[in-house]
């Protein structure tokens, strides 16, 4: 069934190339969406996917950033269907 998953991953997570990261491991898994850094230091991500693939997003994620994410903010919420691709939004 698809999900939207409504993420803000927190620590040292902008300038280490996350957002191109998240992308291509998105596009990769065919995820719909996209990925900012906020202002107050953390990266927000909006994915739209079959709920196992984006279970298996947020693995490969955390098993890119080990030492960068300090914490992960989950949010499930019904697929909308608006994303058509996934983007790095500035």
């Amino acid at each position: 069934m698809k999900k939207k998953l409504h993420i803000f991953y927190s620590g040292s997570v902008q300038g280490i190339g996350m957002r191109y990261t998240v992308r291509d491991v998105a596009l990769s898994l065919k995820i719909c969406g996209w990925v900012k850094n906020l202002r107050d230091g953390r990266v927000e991500v909006l994915a739209e996917a079959e709920e196992d693939t984006l279970n298996d997003f947020l693995e490969q994620i955390k098993e890119r950033f080990p030492r960068y994410i300090k914490e992960t903010a989950l949010e499930w919420l019904p697929a909308s269907g608006e994303f058509r691709d996934f983007q790095v939004v500035f």
